[in-house]
């Protein structure tokens, strides 16, 4: 079956022909200036956030590593009747590791320096400041919910 197709009133309208100047010239006139607008210092730094994203990947990487090798090696132990090893204890072992690597992510990110220099190699000086300036960032936020309510 043949689907009907809408008639189109193209009779009574006129293409108008227009040369390239004068298009794009009347494209000129109704543009409207775009601006940027500025950035706000409200997040962080590069340098900051790379030095946080190198002291995550040591601190919280390499535990989360160990806390899954804990299963393989395991594994590897009891199928070759090297040892037994109560499954229990594996898994332990094994969440000691990513409780590790948990604080090591919390660590990882209020240790790293906000300065343009890096720091100290552990940062626990800039542990107390770090925190006053996570709840610094979340106060806002609190006090309208508060206002609202």
């Amino acid at each position: 079956m043949k689907k009907k197709q809408s008639k189109k009133k193209t009779q009574n309208k006129k293409k108008k022909n227009y040369s390239e100047t004068t298009a794009f010239a009347n494209l000129e006139k109704t543009s409207i200036p775009v601006t940027k607008p500025k950035r706000s210092s409200s997040g962080i730094p590069k340098y900051v956030a790379d030095r946080m994203a190198r002291r995550i990947f040591f601190t919280a990487g390499i535990p989360t590593i160990l806390g899954m090798s804990v299963f393989v090696v395991s594994y590897i132990i009891v199928t070759r009747n090297i040892a037994e090893i109560p499954p229990s204890s594996t898994i332990a072992i094994s969440a000691l590791f990513f409780l590790l690597g948990l604080a090591g992510l919390s660590f990882g990110i209020l240790s790293a320096s906000w300065d343009k220099e890096p720091g100290s190699f552990f940062g626990i000086e800039n542990i107390p400041m770090n925190i006053q300036r996570a709840k610094a960032a979340f106060k806002p936020a609190t006090q309208n919910f508060e206002e609202k309510s």
